[in-house]
């Protein structure tokens, strides 16, 4: 498995500039209605949580396109073909959580792409609360931050 897109709300301030700098790169214009990423507010819960498309194992999307618009890249992530894309909507209606939208200018649906592996939502974050990383290697820092409490921790145990 390849990078992915990994999400930490508590980091992100609601700011939206992944919107703006998704939607100047994929349509030169700062429009949020046509990113590929939306943050959605949580007031009672004070976050907002950046979504996107999570690069499904098996992409529903991508099951139900009835003229095989959806695919996977050679960087493993799902991508849609403009050119081959008819505006029906079917993708929208399958995924699960909602994170394909449809630009009404172009009559065509639209979701992350990774950006050709170089994903400017992650980039531009100005908290890290988006980043492109292997999810294994968080894994390992994770372990390695949770040892380190484990040990000093521990240390205070006996003491």
């Amino acid at each position: 498995m390849g990078k992915q897109l990994l999400i930490k709300p508590e980091k992100c301030l609601g700011c939206r500039t992944c919107e703006l700098v998704c939607s100047f790169g994929h349509n030169g214009a700062f429009n949020p209605r046509f990113a590929n990423v939306s943050v959605m507010a949580y007031e009672e819960a004070a976050i907002s949580v950046p979504m996107m498309c999570m690069q499904c194992e098996e992409p529903c999307c991508m099951e139900v396109c009835p003229v095989g618009a959806i695919f996977r890249d050679e960087k493993d992530a799902v991508i849609i073909n403009p050119d081959k894309c008819i505006g029906c909507k079917m993708c929208m209606n399958a995924c699960p959580l909602g994170n394909i939208g449809f630009n009404t200018e172009r009559r065509q649906v639209h979701k992350c792409d990774l950006c050709g592996g170089d994903p400017k939502c992650a980039k531009f974050c100005p908290t890290g609360a988006i980043s492109y990383e292997d999810p294994e290697e968080g894994i390992d820092r994770k372990r390695a931050v949770a040892d380190h409490f484990k040990d000093v921790f521990g240390e205070e145990a006996k003491a």
